[in-house]
């Protein structure tokens, strides 16, 4: 049985991403289950966050890249059979990396050039469908080995073919979506080409002729959104925060799950929504600098005062987060 791959996709940058597959690695560790992160992003900012810089250095690309994601993937990228073994770097007891490679953006041209000739309908479609499929055997083959509860996957802020063959290799997306235009016409993009590329992964499974190598059932099922309430700007009225935020979950119900039914929905009871996340602006900066999330903050790192409090409130809300997300997702109840 496949282990669960959720991924966290938003093609607006810096709209949360990193920030929540960081954060809900650590959280689904502290709760006791294994968690592989897996940083599909070829600016590997979940990497750079996860390992000090003496680490970062160790890993720096050498001959083959055999200590991230890409030296996985080069075998089949140059034609050969297979994937080459994973390397996962050790985070804690419970939490392990596939670290990032800048490299991986090369496997964007490859990944378009072979998704039309998965539709051969022969063996001619082995080689594109291997390739296509490649991280899904990435991810599994780390997964089993570090046997994994569950795998969390980082994406780039793009609608790029990586991001396709990272979607198709998981069975959950989460959706990080922050309050403004940008967000806003971010999703009514992002939502018609999830079902797409799930619609299209479908007709390329049914058409060809089964292989003797694991393949993704593409289902990248919508487990709901989170709003990231980034701070307000002197400049941005408060109308227009509110206003964004209240088109959410219509235009998610809309262009995510393709429902058409008129039907108003407060923000605060939606049921596709996951969590409205405070602003953590100062807090984020003290964890980047202890290297930590920011729940795990103390006052040697300088939370002290009304950063103490902020810390607890981040405990409860990731901690909220991480339930949901596990319940929706079929891991069962968190303790």
């Amino acid at each position: 049985m496949n282990i669960p791959v959720i991924a966290f996709f938003n093609n607006k940058g810096r709209g949360g991403n990193t920030s929540m597959v960081y954060h809900l690695s650590w959280m689904f560790a502290d709760f006791g289950l294994r968690v592989l992160a897996v940083d599909l992003d070829p600016q590997a900012n979940l990497t750079a966050a996860l390992l000090d810089e003496n680490r970062l250095e160790e890993i720096v690309p050498g001959n083959g890249h055999p200590l991230t994601v890409f030296g996985s993937i080069l075998p089949c990228i140059q034609g050969k059979a297979e994937i080459a073994e994973v390397h996962i770097e050790p985070i804690t007891d419970n939490l392990g990396l596939i670290p990032g490679d800048i490299a991986l953006s090369s496997f964007e041209d490859q990944l378009s050039g072979v998704w039309a000739k998965c539709l051969s309908g022969d063996h001619s479609a082995e080689q594109p469908i291997r390739v296509t499929s490649a991280l899904f055997r990435v991810v599994q083959q780390a997964g089993e080995r570090y046997q994994a509860n569950v795998i969390l996957v980082d994406m780039g802020p793009n609608l790029g073919a990586i991001n396709r063959a990272a979607l198709i290799a998981s069975d959950f997306v989460v959706l990080p979506v922050g309050t403004d235009f940008v967000s806003i016409q971010g999703l009514r993009y992002l939502g018609p080409s999830l079902r797409r590329w799930r619609r299209e992964w479908q007709e390329r499974l049914s058409r060809n002729p089964i292989f003797d190598f694991p393949l993704p059932s593409g289902m990248m099922n919508p487990l709901g959104y989170i709003v990231m309430r980034h701070t307000i700007r002197l400049d941005r009225p408060m109308k227009a925060f509110k206003h964004w935020m209240a088109l959410i979950p219509s235009i998610y119900r809309e262009f995510v799950l393709g429902d058409t039914s008129e039907m108003h929905i407060n923000i605060d009871t939606d049921p596709n929504g996951i969590a409205n996340l405070k602003d953590y602006h100062s807090l984020m900066f003290l964890a980047q600098e202890a290297r930590k999330p920011m729940f795990d903050l103390r006052p040697a790192d300088g939370a002290l005062g009304a950063h103490s409090y902020a810390v607890a409130e981040a405990s409860k809300d990731f901690q909220m987060v991480a339930r949901k997300i596990a319940l929706r997702a079929g891991l069962g109840d968190l303790p």
